[in-house]
Parts: C-alpha cells; sequence; structure tokens
C-alpha cells in the first residue's frame, strides 16, 4: 500500500522535473522556443517568465496573438498529428523556464494519467475561451479598451492570488501589433492611462486596478472619449410671429 502511494502519478511533480522525453530548458530574454513552419515534434510548459505567440503573414507583416505566463503549455499544436509544422514562433519575454516535452511522452501521460489530462483539458477550454474573448474584444471594443484589456491581462487582475502589477517589459510596438492600432495611438493611449492615475511607467508599467474602470464601467472624461459630435436634430418650436408681421401679412 506505502510503496503504491509513493510510485503514484504526481501531475505537479510530471511538470516540474526531467524525465524519460522531457528536459528543463532556460531561455534568456528574446530567445526563440520554436520557429513558425519548424516540424512540431515537442509541447512546452512554462514553468517561470513570460512568453510571447506571433505569427508572421507571407508579406512579411508579423503580428502577436497572444501572450504566455507560467502555468501555460505551448505548442499544443504538435498533438494534432505527426509530421505537423509550427503555426507560430514562441519567443520569451522575460528569461524564461520551461519543460520540454516530446510529442511521444506527451501523449502517453495522456492515455495513462487521467489527472493529467484533466490539467491539460482544463488548459486548452481555458484557451479557448481567452480566443474568444480576444476576437470578441477584437470586433466590438475601441482600440483604447483593448489596449486597457491587454494591460489587465499582463499583470494578471483576475486571476487567483495577488495580481502582479508590474508587469513585464514590452514594447509599445508590441502592443500596437495586439490589439491592432499603430505605435502612435498606443502611445497617445498609455499617456492618457498614466496622467488618469491608471498606470505608471518609466521603462517598466506598473498598473492600478483603476484600469478595470475602462473595461467594466467605460469610465474615462467626457472629453477624451473620441466620439464624434451629435448634432441636434430634435424639433424646434414654431418661430413666434410679432404683432408688427401680423400687421403687415394681414395687409
Amino acid at each position: 500500500m506505502d510503496e503504491q502511494e509513493n510510485t503514484a502519478f504526481s501531475v505537479d511533480d510530471f511538470l516540474a522535473k526531467a524525465g524519460l522525453g522531457r528536459r528543463i530548458v532556460q531561455l534568456k530574454p528574446e530567445h526563440v522556443f520554436f520557429s513558425q513552419g519548424t516540424p512540431a515534434d515537442s509541447i512546452y510548459y512554462l514553468q517561470k517568465g513570460r512568453a510571447k505567440l506571433t505569427v508572421v503573414s507571407k508579406n512579411g507583416k508579423e503580428a502577436t496573438i497572444t501572450l504566455l505566463g507560467a502555468g501555460d503549455f505551448v505548442g499544443e499544436e504538435s498533438l494534432a498529428g505527426g509530421g505537423g509544422l509550427r503555426m507560430a514562433t514562441a519567443t520569451s519575454i522575460t528569461a524564461c523556464t520551461a519543460l520540454r516535452i516530446d510529442r511521444e511522452e506527451m501523449i502517453q501521460v495522456m492515455h495513462e494519467e487521467h489527472a493529467f489530462s484533466d490539467v491539460f483539458l482544463k488548459f486548452l477550454l481555458a484557451r479557448s475561451m481567452r480566443t474568444q474573448a480576444d476576437l470578441v474584444d477584437q470586433l466590438f471594443n475601441s482600440s483604447e479598451k483593448r489596449l486597457a484589456r491587454i494591460l489587465l491581462l499582463m499583470a494578471e487582475f483576475g486571476q487567483p492570488g495577488e495580481p502582479e502589477t508590474l508587469i513585464p517589459a514590452i514594447t509599445q510596438g508590441t502592443l500596437a501589433d495586439m490589439i491592432g492600432t499603430t505605435r502612435s495611438r498606443v502611445s497617445f493611449f498609455m499617456n492618457r492611462f498614466r496622467k488618469l492615475g491608471f498606470i505608471e511607467y518609466n521603462g517598466r508599467i506598473r498598473v492600478h486596478q483603476s484600469l478595470l474602470n475602462v473595461i467594466l464601467h467605460d469610465q474615462l472624461p467626457e472629453h477624451n472619449a473620441e466620439k464624434p459630435p451629435i448634432p441636434d436634430t430634435s424639433p424646434r418650436p414654431p418661430r413666434k410671429i410679432a404683432q408688427s408681421e401680423q400687421t403687415e401679412r394681414a395687409r
């Protein structure tokens, strides 16, 4: 009985340690886990640090599609079938520690260990919900609200535990790519958020919880709302005709 308990599978141990078909990798900032178009033969579990996924179009235009943090898997497309290619490039934003799991080992442990399958399925569902939320955000929210949402996500507001208000170093160009606008617009919005006390930044960005008001309550000064003036189309009362004008008309 004791021997069975000692050899019981532990999800935490599996994702924390190197072993058969898996090894720990260390990446410095701006180093690549894998590149778009290369063979998808492994999946990574991010233990520490922040990373990003980017795609490059045939025209050479690059776009950041998501940010990754500790506890995220990346490269899950490798499980879809053998011989596939990476759909995106994964790059570290900060120094990262990750567990690289071979495709065959990942598939085997998912088949044999239901506890691990449950953890991975929850991650995939959360990733799917995040992707849907990103799409809704892109379709219906202003670029200003999209920027506020990205900053809050990076600061991990709404996640279990204390929020990480000082977010990893990220360029305004990357933020612009993520929300689908220009760098100059991001600079404009960042300056506005700073003046309103929603953020602080001097190299690193510190996000305050008050930024949630932009998302939840649309609380921005009216003169900064960037909405075109609406003309007054309400009917006007009939003009009163002076007595002298009425007398003149009677003649």
